[in-house]
């Protein structure tokens, strides 16, 4: 096998973990580390859409930055087709995404160390949040003051539809938190996000491009891998295209994909690791025979509890054609107004009911009334409340369908498959009336706009569920920790090869999925480099004393 050249690490990928990893591992000058990238880079004529806030829809509902996936037909969800919207851009999906902050709750990590991952519980993960961010409040035990990643905190005054949801939350029972992400998850508060001085801090912006100015680092962009080279059970190298020719690179370390849930399978079954019988149906000869390369996929599902408002205080004021431009203006001049924000600065976790140990619910809340890519916005003043289950039960996959890396493989969630999640949001949507219902929000609430007032039995909200309900964009655990890598995310049966992005993840988290990624990939490059983890966290944790017998 002849190569074109070679270095040390090879990294498939330039999202959340990629360019985290490429800043670790070549602070090291004697690592010669390139990231490959299938998109294009992040600055040009369109990259305002990508580093203003405000304007992340923008991105999420189009292919230039974007690989656009869509499901199959979910069979749950009577027959729809899902859109599943992937960064394809220097920075991946940390460029598109909606920027919020949250790591998920202690007790994930430490059930994922009762599974058999060892170093992954709570204890281990947090010195590894902390050391990635700067948050704008200044380090304590939760958080850090001088990693890469900037974080700031939501901004419940900037709009009063905000504050009333706050206290209609507490109206109801439920405790404020001060930090979603520190002692007390449970509860409504502000919400984190990962953004500086007005901009969108992407990974690309905090890790990459500041490595990028070191001579052992290099980048190829509209690089698509096409496998991974393996001789004798080592990954040797990889197979791309770049400017329409096919090329190969030699590892000599190790090859480190990064390519995310849906793009790490994918790869991996083009490669020849996966379902060995699936494999040579298709004319790939299979390296090594894992079944669960792609399985296991997990996402979190949501529905938008919608009405409209009373007072014109939502951000349609700013949807007007002169609003747009003035909103605009503002933030290409000076970095500053509305469009500074992803207006969801207002959220939070509670439990479905009692007996649960920690929040299955989380709510992004937002002063406005539309689907989260903005494809379906209401033309009046409205509010939401965005409800999102954290530990959905039914479980999906990822299959290439063809030796094709350029076609896009089957994506299957089965959204909605286990009785226990329609339980769960049924739930949601019933408590998120009771706050939306709570006197803090009497001079604004209007007409419900979703459900509808007609929907009240739990037969009627199951069947708008299925009808209107969406994906969170976090498809996870498809290349999962035991079945297909180790705890060291070494891939099974294959020497010199890593897998390190969501994939990884046994289950998925309560929460957000960027900054665990981020934390994953912070924890791996300490891994890769042979370098001790730092010392374990004893920051505690808040759980409900009386979570068996109370909802709240």
């Amino acid at each position: 096998m002849t190569f074109d050249h070679d270095t040390e690490f090879v990294i498939i990928g330039s999202g959340s973990a990629g360019s985290t990893l490429a800043n670790r591992l070549s602070a090291d000058p004697m690592n010669r580390v390139l990231v490959l990238e299938a998109g294009p880079a992040d600055r040009g004529l369109f990259s305002w859409m990508i580093h203003m806030p405000t304007a992340f829809a923008w991105p999420l509902r189009d292919d230039r930055f974007n690989w656009f996936y869509h499901t199959e037909p979910e069979p749950w969800l009577n027959g729809r087709v899902i859109h599943c919207p992937r960064g394809r851009v220097l920075g991946g999906s940390s460029s598109i995404n909606g920027m919020v902050y949250i790591r998920g709750h202690a007790l994930d990590y430490d059930k994922w160390a009762q599974r058999g991952c060892r170093g992954w519980s709570y204890r281990d993960v947090l010195p590894y949040f902390r050391r990635a961010e700067t948050h704008e409040k200044g380090s304590d035990d939760y958080h850090g003051g001088d990693g890469p990643l900037h974080v700031t905190s939501g901004r419940l005054r900037s709009n009063p539809l905000h504050q009333a949801f706050t206290a209609a939350a507490v109206e109801e029972g439920y405790a404020e938190s001060s930090d979603l992400n520190g002692f007390r998850q449970e509860g409504i508060g502000a919400m984190d996000r990962t953004t500086r001085n007005g901009r969108r801090w992407s990974t690309a912006t905090a890790y990459l491009r500041p490595a990028l100015r070191q001579a052992n680092l290099s980048l190829a962009t509209r690089a698509l891998v096409t496998r991974i080279l393996i001789e004798k059970g080592q990954a040797v190298g990889v197979e791309y295209v770049h400017r329409n020719e096919v090329r190969r690179v030699r590892a000599t370390r190790e090859v480190i994909l990064a390519g995310g849930a849906i793009n790490s399978p994918q790869i991996l079954q083009l490669s020849g690791i996966g379902h060995a019988d699936r494999l040579a149906g298709l004319g790939i000869t299979p390296h090594v025979d894992l079944p669960d390369v792609g399985e296991n996929l997990q996402d979190h599902l949501e529905v938008f509890v919608q009405h409209e408002c009373r007072e014109p205080v939502s951000l349609l004021r700013h949807l007007t054609p002169v609003g747009k431009l003035k909103v605009g203006l503002e933030w290409f001049l000076t970095k500053s107004g509305p469009a500074t924000s992803n207006h969801m600065e207002s959220g939070g976790f509670i439990r479905s009911r009692a007996g649960i140990e920690h929040p299955d619910i989380q709510f992004h809340f937002l002063p406005m009334a539309m689907t989260y890519d903005a494809f379906n916005v209401n033309q009046i003043h409205g509010f939401q409340a965005m409800v999102d289950i954290m530990r959905p039960l039914s479980r999906g996959h990822v299959r290439i369908r063809s030796t094709d890396p350029r076609q896009a493989p089957e994506i299957l969630f089965n959204y909605l498959k286990e009785a226990e999640d329609v339980r769960c949001l049924v739930d949601a949507v019933r408590l998120t009336r009771e706050i939306l219902a709570a006197k803090a929000f009497d001079r604004y609430r209007g007409q419900e706009i979703w459900p509808g007032e007609d929907r009240q039995t739990d037969a009627e909200l199951e069947a708008w569920i299925r009808e209107t309900c969406e994906s969170s964009y976090h498809p996870s655990c498809t290349c999962a920790m035991g079945s297909v890598v180790d705890p060291e995310l070494k891939v099974h049966g294959i020497e010199g090869l890593r897998v390190v992005d969501a994939s990884v993840m046994p289950d998925i988290v309560s929460g957000n999925l960027n900054a665990p990624v981020i934390m994953i990939a912070e924890k791996a490059s300490d891994m890769i480099l042979g370098r001790p983890p730092p010392e374990p966290s004893d920051a505690p944790v808040w759980i409900h004393p009386e979570w068996e017998t109370r909802q709240r």
